[in-house]
């Protein structure tokens, strides 16, 4: 589950964004985008946790794509470049899977069968 774990922590990043790179208060759009992706990334990844929204994590995807589109939209400014990295990054961590480091499950099955066995 470590990829969540990351997500998080880019959706803290997120949220902190605004206030590292100075956004104009004028300019509310800028603040609400950002602040509204970070909470959907670590939602999406919190809910990634319950084994009945597991695959919740996947609809980060969406956010990532969508931050990478106005960060390069908007133009050269760092704040629209981090957009642009951090949703390069989210979708990049968002495809892998929650048990990456687990063996397969075939594996998995096979080694409980040898232990009750064994």
């Amino acid at each position: 589950m470590w990829p969540r774990v990351v997500e998080m922590m880019l959706g803290l990043w997120l949220a902190a964004s605004p206030f590292v790179f100075r956004h104009d208060p004028a300019h509310g759009a800028l603040w609400y985008n950002d602040l509204a992706c970070a909470l959907l990334v670590v939602v999406l990844s919190l809910a990634s946790f319950s084994e009945r929204l597991r695959h919740s994590h996947f609809a980060t995807v969406a956010v990532g794509l969508w931050l990478m589109g106005w960060g390069y939209v908007s133009g050269a400014a760092p704040a629209f470049q981090n957009d642009l990295v951090v949703g390069l990054v989210l979708v990049m961590f968002a495809i892998i899977p929650n048990e990456a480091t687990l063996p397969p499950r075939s594996w998995r099955a096979m080694n409980a069968e040898d232990s009750e066995h064994g």
